[in-house]
């Protein structure tokens, strides 16, 4: 007993300095596909069970991301996606209590989710997540070539999308309320860079600075 407790308490004490960033990244990854509850809590289940093999205190993070990232690609390769009960509200937003704030974010998860997984997953775990370049090749198995070429695209997809939702939706004179569907044109690229999106990523990921 004695020693469950002081696990509990060990797993506590790492998880909750990250919690806002793990729910973050959850959120973005499974936006519009998988209620991220549910994501979180089989991955807080594992992690857990798992936490003698965690290396590091510090890599505690990292640890809980990759077993986030390993849990969708095995329900993936299954095609169990359905596993997790689908998050059916995640596009229905009280628009008489939301912020600019929070249409601009409900609008880069809806483009983050056109992505392909893979472009997806690097934008957010570079960008939202804070990972190196080293970091995400771990995480996904992958080259420092094939991550660094799945971020430009990635980006470069994002900032078509919402330059064309900003220009379909022809918001620049509505309240804030009302920028569901995009936000000014000349905002786009703003918006990433406001949420961790940075507007020099291209050169960032071509020198390797992360």
């Amino acid at each position: 007993m004695e020693k469950g407790n002081k696990q509990q308490n060990k797993f506590l004490t790492l998880y909750e300095p990250v919690h806002d960033k793990f729910e973050r990244f959850c959120r973005a990854r499974v936006y519009g596909n998988i209620a991220y509850e549910d994501l979180m809590n089989d991955t807080l289940l594992i992690a857990f069970e798992k936490l003698a093999t965690l290396k590091s205190e510090k890599a505690f993070f990292s640890f809980l991301v990759g077993i986030s990232v390993r849990l969708l690609a095995n329900n993936h390769k299954k095609k169990k996606e359905t596993a997790y009960p689908q998050d059916k509200n995640f596009d229905v937003i009280d628009v008489n209590a939301i912020t600019e704030r929070d249409a601009e974010v409900h609008l880069l998860h809806k483009a983050l989710a056109t992505l392909p997984d893979e472009q997806k997953e690097c934008i957010i775990l570079f960008e939202i997540t804070g990972f190196s370049i080293k970091e995400i090749m771990e995480i996904q198995k992958a080259s420092s070539s094939a991550v660094k070429q799945r971020l430009k695209r990635g980006r470069a997809k994002l900032v078509e999308i919402l330059t064309f939702e900003s220009d379909y939706a022809g918001v620049n004179n509505q309240h804030p309320n009302q920028k569901m569907s995009g936000v000014d044109n000349r905002n786009s690229k703003k918006d990433l860079n406001n949420y961790k999106c940075s507007l020099s990523i291209n050169e960032e990921v071509q020198n390797g600075k992360r």
